[in-house]
């Protein structure tokens, strides 16, 4: 072992489901059990397959929806500032939850689908977190919302992580060149995914909390958008705190029928509602905005 643990996955795919694991999957061997500790089994198919996470596969289906009404109901706020920002976040999600049901959900597939998905999912996650952190930019009004040069910043900077992170992860699924190889002998050590796919979206997501949290105190000076922006990132931690610990535990329970990832999903999808909610309530006409401290674009 290493003098550090820093870019190392092979505890957390010992005890949690995520899609980087199965980038680390050895080639025609199926994601289950080579990592040790508790295999997600799920429900038995026919011819010794299994659907691994049926539970994700539904609640993902149900963030897609989610997703598409509230992208619907942005549309009707037609003065709401960054409308068309949070659409581009909300279509983000939409394509995490479809790889997701792929990935995560552990539909039986061929193994290079399965890692095309998850790497798709990984870079994804690291792109729509950038997005997120956009969002919360725009309420400065660096540049006015809705506008080419916002909207070709939110997708020429989002597209840049996505390719730069998607080819890694590819190179790590596929072994293209040798540089993201990774086996147990190391301890499935990936420095590179390990910063875009852990470090980098909890990094943009703080910045979010924090800089929506001073304009909701500092410039509209109120507290009730901050219950919504709280729950949201309560729920999206408990999430975190399902996958990440108390999901073998839960596995071992039920004898790898579920495992956290069921409720990182649910969590995940009911805190994006909320971060919608949040986003809309900062957005309404009726706000008392204080004199002493104008922002331009939230009356």
């Amino acid at each position: 072992m290493g003098s550090t643990r820093f870019g190392n996955f092979d505890d957390f795919c010992r005890d949690s489901t995520l899609p980087v694991c199965n980038l680390f999957v050895p080639k025609n061997q199926p994601p289950n059990g080579i990592f040790g500790g508790c295999p997600l089994v799920g429900l038995e198919l026919s011819g010794g397959r299994n659907l691994a996470n049926l539970g994700s596969i539904l609640l993902a289906f149900i963030g897609i929806l989610a997703s598409l009404l509230l992208i619907w109901r942005s549309e009707r706020k037609q003065a709401a500032v960054g409308r068309r920002e949070m659409q581009l976040f909300l279509l983000g999600f939409i394509i995490i939850e479809i790889c997701e049901i792929f990935s995560v959900g552990g539909i039986p597939l061929r193994d290079d689908v399965r890692k095309g998905f998850s790497a798709v999912h990984v870079a994804a996650i690291a792109a729509v977190s950038w997005v997120l952190f956009l969002n919360a930019m725009v309420g400065f009004q660096l540049l006015d919302d809705g506008t080419p040069a916002s909207i070709g910043l939110f997708l020429v900077s989002a597209a840049a992580i996505f390719v730069g992170t998607g080819y890694i992860a590819l190179d790590t699924g596929f072994d293209w060149t040798g540089e993201f190889a990774t086996n147990p002998s190391n301890e499935y050590r990936n420095i590179a995914l390990y910063v875009l796919y852990q470090l980098f979206p909890l990094l943009c997501l703080v910045a979010f909390f924090l800089l929506e949290t001073y304009l909701v105190i500092r410039v509209l000076g109120e507290l009730r958008p901050m219950l919504y922006l709280g729950a949201a990132a309560i729920l999206f931690a408990i999430g975190q705190v399902f996958n990440y610990v108390v999901s073998v535990h839960l596995c071992n329970a039920t004898d790898g029928k579920i495992n956290g990832a069921l409720f990182e999903t649910l969590f995940t999808v009911i805190s994006v509602v909320m971060l919608w909610i949040f986003w809309s309530s900062i957005t309404e006409d009726d706000w008392p905005m204080p004199m002493s401290q104008p922002m331009p674009g939230y009356n």
